[in-house]
This record gives C-alpha cells, sequence and structure tokens, in this order.
C-alpha cells in the first residue's frame, strides 16, 4: 500500500508537470532523479559489500533498462489517458507472470477475466486514444520484465544498490528520447527539482519497498499484490486529476481485480 500510494503521488505530481515538459524527458529525468537517490542511500552499503560481480551488474543493468522503459512508455501513456484507467490496463503485465509461474486452471480463469477486464478498458479508448494504448501495452510488457528481474536483483541482497546502478544504466538508455524536448528543464531549477521528486516518490521509495518485498515472498504472491495500484491510481486520479471514471472504466477496473482474486486464492494459503 505504502508503495502504490507513494509511486501515484509521483505520478499525479508528473502529470502536472506535462504541462511544462513533455513526458520523455519527465521520465528521463525521474530516472536520472532515482538513481541519485537511491546511490545516495546504499553508498554505504557499496562501501560495505564492494564492487558487484559481473552476474550482478549484468543483472542490475537488464533491470534498470527494463525499468527506465517501463517508465518512459508508462508516462508516455498516461498524457494520453487517465491514470486509473491505464494502470488497469498495464496491469496485465503482473497477472500475466502470476499466471506463468502457477500454471492451473484457476490462473487461466484468472488471467482471462483479466484480460477481459483489459479489452475493456482500452476498447473505450481504441478510437480516441490507440498510441495511448500502444504504449500503456508496451509499459505492461517491461512491468512483467522489471517483476522478473527485479527478483532477480533482490535476491542478490544488496539492498538498494542494485536499484540505484541498473537505473543510472537505465537512464543513459532512455537518454535519445529524453534529451530531445528537454530544454525547458535546464532552464529552470525548480522544474528539475520537481522531477527529482518525482524520481524520489515514484522509483526510490516505490521500488525500494518492491525490493523489499521481492526478497520476502514469491514473484507470484508479489504479482498479485499489486493488485492495490490500479485501486489506487483510480483513487488518486478522482481525487487530484479531476479523472472521474465512468461506468465502463469501472466494470473494466472491476473485472481485473476480480482476475486478481480467483488467482490469490490459488497462491495464499
Amino acid at each position: 500500500m505504502l508503495s502504490g500510494i507513494s509511486q501515484y503521488v509521483g505520478a499525479v505530481i508528473a502529470v502536472r508537470l506535462f504541462e511544462r515538459l513533455s513526458p520523455a524527458p519527465s521520465a528521463w529525468f525521474r530516472v536520472i532523479g532515482a538513481a541519485f537517490w537511491l546511490l545516495i542511500f546504499s553508498a554505504g552499503n557499496l562501501r560495505r559489500h564492494g564492487r558487484f560481480t559481473r552476474p550482478q551488474l549484468k543483472a542490475a543493468a537488464l533491470f534498470g533498462v527494463a525499468t527506465a522503459f517501463m517508465n518512459l512508455t508508462f508516462y508516455m501513456a498516461i498524457d494520453r489517458l487517465d491514470l486509473g484507467k491505464g494502470v488497469a490496463i498495464e496491469f496485465i503485465g503482473p497477472i500475466t507472470v502470476a499466471a506463468l509461474t502457477t500454471r492451473t486452471k484457476r490462473n487461466a480463469v484468472a488471467l482471462l477475466l483479466a484480460a477481459i477486464g483489459v479489452v475493456v478498458l482500452s476498447g473505450i479508448e481504441i478510437d480516441k486514444e490507440p498510441l495511448g494504448l500502444f504504449f500503456i501495452f508496451l509499459a505492461a510488457l517491461f512491468w512483467g520484465v522489471y517483476i522478473v528481474l527485479g527478483a532477480r536483483v533482490a535476491n542478490y541482497d544488496r539492498g538498494v544498490a542494485g536499484l540505484g546502478i541498473g537505473l543510472a544504466i537505465g537512464a543513459v538508455s532512455i537518454a535519445p528520447f529524453g534529451i530531445p524536448g528537454s530544454g525547458p528543464a535546464w532552464n529552470s531549477p525548480s522544474l528539475i527539482g520537481w522531477c527529482l521528486l518525482v524520481g524520489l516518490f515514484s522509483n526510490a521509495i516505490a521500488y525500494g519497498i518492491d525490493q523489499y518485498t521481492l526478497r520476502r515472498i514469491p514473484v507470484r504472491r508479489f504479482s498479485i499484490l499489486l493488485a492495490l495500484l490500479p485501486v489506487t491510481a483510480t483513487v488518486f486520479g478522482f481525487l487530484f486529476l479531476e479523472q472521474t471514471p465512468s461506468t465502463m472504466d469501472l466494470v473494466g477496473i472491476v473485472l481485473v481485480l476480480i482476475g486478481v482474486i480467483v488467482q490469490q486464492r490459488e497462491v495464499l494459503p
């Protein structure tokens, strides 16, 4: 819950920033900011445990690149879609990971229900925002990769150091998308400050909590807990962005959550 709240506090700030800075450079500065905060926080860990091994560095780099592109495509999507609706559609990534890691008939039903919910939500937008849908489905793909690779990085038990190093590499990977259009930020220190704040809330705190959690529970269970995020995003969009979900939006979101509940009964005692 804390991860979801932190993540969408950052998202609300980011959506408001889009009026002054386009989504791609906003995402780039977010990743830079997150790497900055995490590397400062993990400096002691890096001194105590020394350098990363080659496999650790490779895993952190792949994780960071996937996370950076998840952030980039998500921002490109929520510039065009409501926050709650976008997160519900994006949730097809985690629910697919959960289904693939616990293969039963119940999981097949769960995935089907979630997929129907996504179809309902995306069907509403297919005529109005096809590009938004394209970006949110890419974000869903990267979210699934984020979970799988994040578990591997978390199991190295290097605190959030791996996350910080990975996001620093990720920031370099999306620089070609972020640098164009970043001009307004260089002329406004306050704008860069807001972007760093987004990085703190949306990445450093939220993903740090994810790393803590992934060291303690299986990937499939973690994927299920993420079901809180569409609800959190919908509430934050309603309260702070004046994004009121329609009846069909709520039907789609509820179908996604029913799919999650069906699967939760499979993986939780």
